[in-house]
């Protein structure tokens, strides 16, 4: 196969779309968003990438396999906004690869028409947290403005390291290609899977781009996963925290 090869799966015709990552990162907060939005909306997997900087391994559900791949999907809410969706399991192992895919993303966004972009993810805090705030990052101060008037804050110098991986080549990619991008990140303690980060981030994008959904799905694995947290507190003490550099990652 090809160091980057698309598989064109179906038409999916969208109309003025924008491009909506959630991949594996801190806290999967993008990831988890995505898949919500997809199972609370009727969708349509229109292409999947494949690359050699994936890792070398298949999924396999009910026996069946699959090669590791991002997929995007077509959405087309009763209410709002067109939407690609990218989402998958894994994201580059290497930095050429990470360059590779994320233009190879855009190759396929434009296909679809699609002049703006949001990438989701999370920012670690370190520390369990009750109140979810999130973050922006954007490529036009247009989009700041934006951004802001929905509640999405921009602190100085913030997240701190940057943003790395797909949801930070978007950005600067996105900004080479005269298309207009941001990136959404929910904060996480960095600790755990975080479906509580997940929701702010998608409360926003729907502020955003008007979609309607139900969050009781997420709410209710929320639910699960604060009694880890509690878990968790309780051991703290006698527990060794993650490093500044262990939590550095924004995806």
């Amino acid at each position: 196969m090809d160091e980057f090869e698309i598989e064109r799966i179906a038409d999916g015709e969208l109309t003025d779309p924008v491009l909506v990552e959630g991949l594996p990162g801190v806290g999967h907060v993008g990831k988890l968003a995505v898949e919500h939005l997809l199972e609370e909306l009727d969708s349509v997997l229109v292409a999947r990438v494949y690359s050699q900087h994936f890792p070398p391994q298949v999924t396999v559900e009910d026996g069946t396999t699959q090669l590791a791949s991002a997929e995007f999907h077509a959405v087309r809410p009763e209410d709002g906004r067109d939407m690609l969706v990218l989402t998958g399991d894994h994201q580059a192992q290497d930095n050429g690869g990470h360059y590779g895919l994320t233009d190879t993303f855009l190759d396929v966004a434009e296909e679809f028409g699609v002049e703006s972009v949001y990438a989701l993810g999370g920012v670690p805090t370190g520390e369990l947290i009750e109140e979810y705030d999130v973050l922006g990052a954007s490529t036009t101060d247009s989009l700041i403005e934006e951004l802001e008037s929905v509640g999405v804050a921009f602190r100085e110098n913030e997240p701190a390291g940057g943003i790395v991986g797909v949801s930070g080549l978007l950005l600067g990619l996105s900004g080479r290609r005269d298309l207009d991008a941001a990136c959404l990140m929910g904060e996480t303690s960095g600790y755990l899977v975080d479906p509580k980060s997940a929701q702010a981030v998608l409360e926003i994008l729907q502020e955003l781009l008007g979609f309607e959904i139900d969050y009781e799905a997420l709410e209710d694995r929320a639910d699960e996963m604060e009694e880890v947290a509690r878990k968790i507190q309780e051991m703290e003490q006698g527990t060794p925290t993650p490093s500044d550099e262990d939590l550095r990652y924004i995806g």
